[in-house]
């Protein structure tokens, strides 16, 4: 089952040009990645440019928003199985073994990877080991986790929801109804410069502080404006 399995590797970008050729020239390498597919929403064609010389298919979107990148790219997938990339997040040919490995489990309908940082930072190291008990236990996955999911389930499911933040949280949450859900390793390596750009204790205050007021009920697009004034990277 794991020989025939195809995977489409959806990658959205918006005007981050040099992540998406860095995460690029490693997908085209990797085994068992059958399909990737762009969903460009930047302003300019240096994205689009650097998807089509790699080969990726191009999905182009009117304006930004995570959401509706992937849902736009991942209507346009073949793959049994879909994982949803962050450009500035590795992924190695273990991850790509150890995804097609679980998913081959009749009753596993999707998942992520296990995350570390990759800016060796004292102040970030402590966030891996609890990242790691509250995703075995069912907490929530988020996007630079490298969330992958079953194509029949993600249709099933409708998809990310189109809000402006927090569409990974709510899919997870969503997730955890489908099936059985599975946290892989290796650990994932996830780029470390929102936390070096905002520091370390500022940014985890803010996303706790986000997902606090999700969970209580605070909507998508009060907590994006609210993001935006209050919590904007210093300069």
């Amino acid at each position: 089952m794991r020989s025939k399995m195809r995977l489409t590797v959806v990658i959205p970008i918006w005007n981050d040009p040099a992540a998406l050729r860095g995460i690029l020239t490693t997908i085209v390498g990797l085994r068992g990645v059958d399909e990737v597919i762009i969903g460009d929403a930047s302003a300019n064609d240096d994205c689009a440019q650097i998807a089509t010389a790699a080969g990726a298919r191009l999905v182009c979107c009117a304006k930004p928003g995570r959401g509706q990148q992937m849902n736009s790219a991942a209507s346009m997938a073949t793959g049994d199985v879909i994982l949803f990339q962050h450009a500035d997040t590795e992924l190695r040919q273990a991850h790509v073994d150890s995804l097609l490995a679980a998913m081959s489990e009749p009753d596993a309908v999707g998942g992520a990877f296990h995350r570390k940082f990759d800016a060796r930072h004292p102040r970030l190291m402590w966030l891996e080991g609890w990242n790691r008990i509250l995703a075995e236990k069912g907490g929530t996955l988020f996007g630079d986790q490298s969330i992958f999911v079953s194509r029949d389930v993600f249709e099933r499911m409708g998809g990310y929801r189109a809000f402006p933040l927090m569409e990974d949280v709510d899919f997870s949450k969503r997730l955890l109804n489908e099936g059985r859900r599975v946290v892989l390793d290796p650990p994932i390596t996830t780029s470390a410069r929102h936390h070096m750009k905002r520091g370390s204790w500022r940014t985890s205050l803010c996303n706790g502080t986000m997902l606090l007021l999700f969970a209580l009920g605070a909507s998508p697009d009060f907590l994006h404006a609210w993001y935006y004034r209050n919590w904007k990277p210093r300069a």
